[in-house]
């Protein structure tokens, strides 16, 4: 239960995952879901549903950390639909916008602050698949290991063995292989570089092979695992992306 919680909040949070809400806009009750991010280096396509034809939109965008004026378009209208488009970009280039709907005369602002949209290439699914199979496995063995080290039973030093592997194959081989595919390097955590959930990664990682030899070594500290596995659970509270791989258009 705790792992599918924990799966569920990875989901539903983070600074990629789409911007939803409502607003009033000329009498009419608009309902938005914005992305936040796009594959591939196409025009990122971004769409708002409008019933009738009574309404029109703006919006207008930069790049992300760069010294970029913001430039502004009309929305294409295609059916019901109102369509922004923003410029392609390299896999983690990012671009901030903004939609604005009204009736020609007054508009009103969809979201309070500028988004912003990351940019990745795409992952095949043979390898996206078993990375997060089996790193929120790893998540439900370490939970389990902790269960286990508060019972005292007599399979810690194996449960604390398979939350090694599973984070081994789930984060610490798939996981730079999946980014490699969306942002064309395998590491950008420490040393080469400030990625957060690279780094989290890591930590996580390297306290759970010490607690592992640890309780290998003499079973009564228990106190390793309960530690790493603690740790984890307040990684995994983190959502996922935050402080990612970007191009910092300002230093080009």
């Amino acid at each position: 239960m705790l792992m599918v919680v924990s799966a569920y909040y990875q989901r539903t949070t983070g600074p990629t995952y789409p911007e939803s809400g409502e607003v009033e806009v000329a009498g009419q009750t608009i309902k938005y879901k914005l992305i936040r991010t796009w594959e591939g280096e196409t025009d990122a396509d971004i769409s708002v549903d409008v019933e009738g034809t009574d309404l029109v939109g703006k919006y207008r965008y930069k790049r992300y950390k760069s010294f970029d004026e913001w430039t502004e378009k009309p929305m294409q209208r295609i059916g019901e639909e109102l369509h922004a488009y923003l410029p392609g970009q390299a896999a983690a280039g990012k671009v901030e916008y903004e939609i604005f709907l009204g009736d020609g005369q007054d508009f009103v602002k969809l979201t309070q602050e500028p988004l912003i949209l990351r940019y990745k290439g795409a992952v095949p699914m043979i390898v996206l698949l078993p990375h997060i199979i089996i790193i929120f496995l790893a998540m439900m063995f370490s939970m389990r290991t902790m269960f286990e080290a508060f019972i005292k039973g007599k399979n810690l030093v194996k449960y604390s063995m398979w939350t090694v592997i599973l984070l081994s194959v789930g984060g610490m081989t798939f996981g730079p292989i999946v980014q490699k595919y969306a942002f064309d390097a395998f590491w950008t955590g420490w040393p080469f570089g400030g990625d957060l959930t690279d780094n989290k990664t890591l930590v996580s990682f390297v306290l759970w092979v010490v607690a592992y030899f640890m309780v290998r070594k003499n079973p009564k500290r228990r106190g390793w695992v309960i530690a790493a596995a603690l740790v984890l659970m307040l990684i995994y509270l983190i959502p996922h992306s935050m402080f990612g791989s970007e191009i910092d258009y300002t230093q080009q």
